[in-house]
């Protein structure tokens, strides 16, 4: 699983600039649809590129691209529920193509019949059940070039004699599971804790995508349970949820990711 830094509902405002693609905001809940890249060009040699296309997706093996074709004319589409750094990087060297091909960009007046379509699906891991309860996973409200961010959360409660080991150790396994962001709400009530934990990555690009495995993490956090009187969930009312933080014990892209109150 790829967690960090994407977008859905918005474009990466100051980070990227394309001549021949358009953004297509997913727009979630009962609508739930990819959000798109998407180019319509015309070139000379059509065959061409698609065969130039095919080469570059190889770079790219976590994206989906889609060829919709009438005669010389291309609809070229990348789409995903989640559009990291490297989504954006792929439109980037397509556009490169299009520019040696001397493509012309279309609108949308301009008759367009699909006669034939080619799909390259992205090399994913076989789906898994996230087989612990306690995982949440969550997304973020907007920060910094309205970026979202994909993230772990668990909530849990403890003794407050324990609280600083227990941070150390997720430290640990954070560092053994590929997580490079770890950071905490809490709140500290005569000697218990309440804890809301958030574990990611930040922005995913081509030279540097991370992968995780989410049942690895969640069997490592659950044996600490074994260790400490550790507990799922929150204790108590709602006047001791965990809103004090966050608290940063691992971190990438910040601005990205966290708030800063």
């Amino acid at each position: 699983m790829i967690l960090g830094v994407y977008w859905y509902f918005k474009f990466p405002e100051n980070l990227y600039d394309f001549q021949f693609f358009k953004f297509y905001p997913g727009y979630g809940g009962h609508a739930d649809n990819p959000a798109e890249l998407a180019a319509r060009v015309r070139v000379e040699n059509t065959d061409d590129l698609i065969r130039k296309l095919e080469e570059l997706k190889t770079d790219f093996k976590e994206t989906y691209l889609q060829l919709n074709i009438d005669g010389n004319q291309l609809i070229i589409n990348i789409g995903d529920h989640q559009l990291f750094d490297f989504h954006f990087q792929f439109a980037k060297e397509i556009e490169k193509l299009l520019i040696l091909e001397h493509a012309v960009s279309l609108d949308t007046h301009v008759p367009f019949t699909v006669q034939s379509s080619k799909s390259y699906l992205p090399e994913r891991e076989a789906f898994k059940n996230i087989e612990h309860r306690f995982i949440q996973m969550v997304g973020s409200d907007f920060k910094k070039n309205n970026a979202e961010n994909y993230a772990v959360r668990v909530d849990c409660n403890l003794p407050l004699l324990y609280k600083h080991n227990l941070i150390n150790d997720l430290v640990k396994i954070c560092k053994e599971e590929n997580f490079q962001v770890f950071y905490y709400n809490d709140f500290d009530f005569k000697d218990h804790c309440n804890l809301m934990l958030f574990f990611t990555n930040g922005r995913q690009k081509k030279e540097s995508v991370q992968k995780v495995d989410i049942n690895s993490f969640g069997s490592k956090v659950r044996r600490l349970t074994e260790k400490y009187p550790l507990h799922f969930g929150h204790f108590g009312s709602f006047k001791e949820y965990p809103l004090q933080g966050p608290h940063t014990e691992l971190i990438v892209d910040e601005e990205y990711i966290i708030n800063k109150k």
